[in-house]
């Protein structure tokens, strides 16, 4: 179960099961790796705690006072648990699981997958992206573009894609078939080692082989194929970078058969003693290898893909037959992608089995590559333990020559130093380290299942842009549970100050408990949830990603809520003073307080919407939620004073226009004040130190 053959041939014996398999080593190692608990989660969690224990303190000492000061036990337990419900957030789970589940919606359409709802948040905050290289950030669209012979010939190739278009040229003149042996060599070990197979323009196998098909079909020897029978096959591993086949003539079967072998240079080069020159092999000198490095170099350096050819009757006594060059563009997009990040403070980090130069290349026309980047190759990463690869893995941009048993070392070297790591991965090995990775990415197109079971996130087309969509979501999905808690906060801290200051200074409460369950109800109903689904600010990606130590209750969040709740309390505190100038509390004079602090609410929530934009620039309708929400609350108030069967369960009573005029004007003030701070943090570049001060990018770590 779970394991595929989707190339070659093979026959197959069982000799384990469950695990005593493969995939059961991998499954074990995933259940020792545990998942790290995300950043919101842990935020949710604190914030929960301190919340209720500070609710839950205040008003004990509320009902205590009350009741040393003669007042009923029966009422102030009515009043305290009145408060209670409208202090503790008990909306907040609600609006934090609405919120991510409509992200995860959103990202549905951007072509993501997200598996686990805190996830998503969790990308708002990811300060490193570990990408493989081939189908993430380039197309894994194969194309050979250059041909150098063993004998120092070399041959450019035009045309593009898995077809016969296309010509190979040597100094301008066409090569086709056997015309010339040297670069005809090179193709048929290319077409016979290989599985993959071009049937109607379209490819069935990989990409990189499929390439090499193409190159035949160009010079017309697509056919050889069918001219040797298979005898032997040593499959391609990441760890020994090449593939070989063991093959024979249909018409010389009864010979032994000649070793075909594709892989990187490096290892390619160490199996051969001869290489071959114009129908002969000749003994391979120091001089000829240093050439053949030389053009690796240089193919390398133009971010080709270089595969190196042999063939021969013994591994380790082949003959060299050239290298090809393989182009493998980037996708559209991804270079403006990368840059977006890298300016937000985004580490974005390649890991490929490709050799430096390739590596390095491409990273170049990414524009990932600075002047003082470092590369890393797998080997040097073996000879490192996790605390000596974390001195270094800020500094490193590519990890060249990298196999996927590399890149749980990778991850754990980074989280070592307090980055949040997103790592992509498509392998069955991956599986481990997007495990242990703060966000596994997962491969939709090319990924295992296992790959698949692992990560938390699945790219449907393995498109790297969709990542830099993600995590944009996931800042805009927290910078939304931040506009409802500041919004409930300051509900709760003026909900909490009215009513203490009312039982300390010995007033009569301003609102009665079936008033105080409303404004809860406001607090964490439609205006509250509304909130949850504000539109994602275009601009959020630009913005760092924060420091996951940050409490979510950042200087500048709580002096805006305290800010709120101050205007609030001494506003409604004024009209309950102006109204109770008779020294006797009547509905109209709680008529008036609750129908203020309900305003007072509604204006606050519109000032909530953003915490550094401007009402008018996010637009009063843009998010037409908050808009139906907040009419229905308005007509819910209007219900409870002047419907009658309502007044006597609120003990309300009916206003004048000119009442609700004089409350809308003077309950307006806190949007305004709100307003104003968030042009006095633009005018003195306050909006970006409260970023800082929220968001340490990964540099800073």
């Amino acid at each position: 179960m779970g394991t595929l053959v989707c190339s070659g041939k093979a026959k197959g014996i069982v000799i384990g099961t469950g695990e005593s398999s493969e995939f059961g080593e991998v499954i074990k190692m995933m259940q020792a790796e545990e998942s790290p608990k995300t950043p919101l989660q842990k935020s949710m969690d604190v914030l929960g705690k301190q919340l209720s224990l500070y609710s839950f303190c205040i008003i004990g000492v509320i009902m205590m006072v009350g009741w040393l000061q003669g007042k009923n036990i029966l009422d102030m337990f009515t009043i305290g648990v009145s408060l209670a419900v409208a202090a503790i957030p008990e909306g907040l789970p609600i609006v934090v699981t609405v919120t991510l589940a409509l992200g995860v919606m959103r990202m549905v359409k951007k072509r993501a997958i997200i598996k686990k709802l805190p996830i998503v948040e969790t990308l708002g905050c990811c300060n490193v992206i570990c990408s493989d290289k081939t189908g993430t950030l380039t197309k894994n669209e194969m194309t050979v573009t250059q041909v150098f012979s063993s004998d120092g010939q070399r041959a450019e190739v035009t045309g593009v894609g898995y077809n016969g278009a296309g010509e190979v040229l040597i100094d301008g003149k066409v090569v086709h078939g056997f015309a010339n042996i040297s670069i005809s060599k090179l193709v048929e070990a290319g077409c016979v080692c290989n599985d993959a197979v071009i049937r109607n323009n379209t490819l069935m196998g990989r990409p990189t082989e499929g390439a090499l098909i193409a190159l035949a079909m160009k010079v017309g020897l697509e056919s050889v194929q069918q001219e040797f029978v298979r005898l032997e096959e040593l499959p391609f591993s990441s760890e020994q970078k090449w593939m070989a086949v063991r093959c024979v003539h249909r018409t010389q079967q009864d010979k032994p058969g000649v070793f075909f072998v594709k892989g990187a240079f490096e290892k390619v080069i160490q199996l051969c003693k001869t290489y071959h020159c114009k129908g002969s092999s000749l003994p391979l000198s120091n001089q000829q290898r240093a050439l053949y490095q030389q053009e690796k170099t240089y193919m390398g350096s133009a971010g080709l893909r270089v595969l190196a050819f042999a063939s021969g009757a013994e591994m380790g006594s082949l003959t060299f037959l050239g290298l090809v060059g393989i182009i493998d563009p980037p996708r559209s997009g991804v270079k403006e992608a990368v840059s977006t990040l890298v300016s937000s403070g985004v580490s974005v980090k390649m890991i490929t089995g490709d050799a430096q130069e390739t590596a390095v290349a491409i990273a170049n026309r990414l524009g990932l590559y600075a002047k003082d980047a470092q590369c890393l190759s797998g080997d040097e990463v073996d000879l490192m333990d996790i605390q000596d690869l974390s001195q270094i893995v800020s500094r490193t941009v590519v990890f060249y020559r990298a196999s996927p048993r590399h890149k749980l070392k990778i991850v754990k070297s980074l989280q070592n130093i307090g980055a949040v790591v997103a790592m992509t991965g498509d392998g069955v090995n991956d599986a481990v380290a997007l495990k242990a990775a703060d966000i596994g990415v997962a491969m939709g197109q090319s990924g295992t299942d296992v790959c698949k079971e692992a990560a938390d996130m699945i790219l449907v087309d393995d498109d790297f842009q969709t990542i830099m969509s993600a995590i944009e979501e996931g800042k805009g999905i927290y910078n939304n549970i931040k506009n409802f808690v500041r919004f409930q906060l300051s509900t709760s801290i003026a909900a909490l100050t009215l009513i203490s200051l009312a039982t300390l200074m010995n007033f009569p409460n301003p609102l009665n408990a079936m008033q105080i369950l409303w404004i809860n109800i406001i607090m964490d109903g439609p205006p509250a949830q509304s909130l949850g689904v504000e539109p994602v600010d275009g601009d959020v990606i630009r913005k760092p990603p924060r420091n996951v130590r940050d409490s979510i209750l950042t200087r500048s969040l709580i002096a805006k809520v305290l800010v709120s709740s101050f205007i609030i309390v001494c506003g409604t505190l004024f009209v309950f003073w102006r109204e109770l100038r008779d020294n006797e509390v009547t509905p109209r004079d709680t008529t008036m307080t609750f129908t203020c602090f309900v305003f007072f609410d509604m204006f606050n929530a519109l000032s909530s919407r953003s915490q550094t934009r401007m009402v008018h620039e996010i637009g009063l309708c843009s998010n037409k939620t908050f808009c139906f929400a907040v009419l229905a609350s308005i007509m819910g108030q209007l219900l409870v004073i002047y419907f009658p069967p309502l007044q006597k369960v609120f003990q309300t009573e009916s206003l004048s226009i000119l009442d609700l005029i004089f409350l809308v004007c003077l309950t307006s003030s806190v949007c305004f004040v709100s307003e104003l701070i968030k042009m006095l943090e633009r005018w003195r570049g306050g909006g970006e130190k409260a970023e800082k001060e929220e968001c340490n990018s990964f540099h800073d770590v």
